[in-house]
């Protein structure tokens, strides 16, 4: 159960980052947006496929997190709200304050994946022992 569980929210995870990267294209920057969405969509897809890359996870995060630190002082204090009152990209600040949140939700979810591999090696290598 709790593998379908784990299978079904790295599927979701994979389109709302594939869906992610599919709206960037009206971007000015896109091929960097597309490239990172696309990344962490790769990771999710070689999760459900039992195939995971620590290396991968791990260097999507680190970049996902760096990046968005990177953002964190000029976006840190937008409201919430304002990132959902429009859609159109009319102020910078509200802008970089998505793109923070989108990539800290990336970071996030590729270190859930790390730590779920680390452990699923733990309990592998584990049962080996027994």
């Amino acid at each position: 159960m709790k593998a379908r569980l784990w299978t079904l929210a790295n599927g979701i995870m994979l389109l709302m980052f594939l869906f992610s990267a599919s709206v960037q294209f009206n971007d000015p920057d896109p091929i960097v947006w597309i490239g990172i969405y696309s990344a962490a969509a790769g990771v999710c897809g070689l999760e459900i496929l039992r195939r995971p890359s620590a290396l991968a996870a791990k260097a999507v995060a680190l970049i996902a997190l760096v990046w968005a630190g990177s953002l964190f002082l000029r976006a840190h204090d937008v409201p919430i709200s304002s990132l959902f009152a429009e859609w159109e990209m009319g102020d910078l600040r509200i802008e970089e304050a998505r793109e923070m949140y989108g990539l800290t939700i990336v970071g996030v979810w590729m270190i859930v994946i790390a730590g779920v591999g680390w452990r699923r090696s733990r309990v592998a290598a584990s049962a080996k022992v027994a």
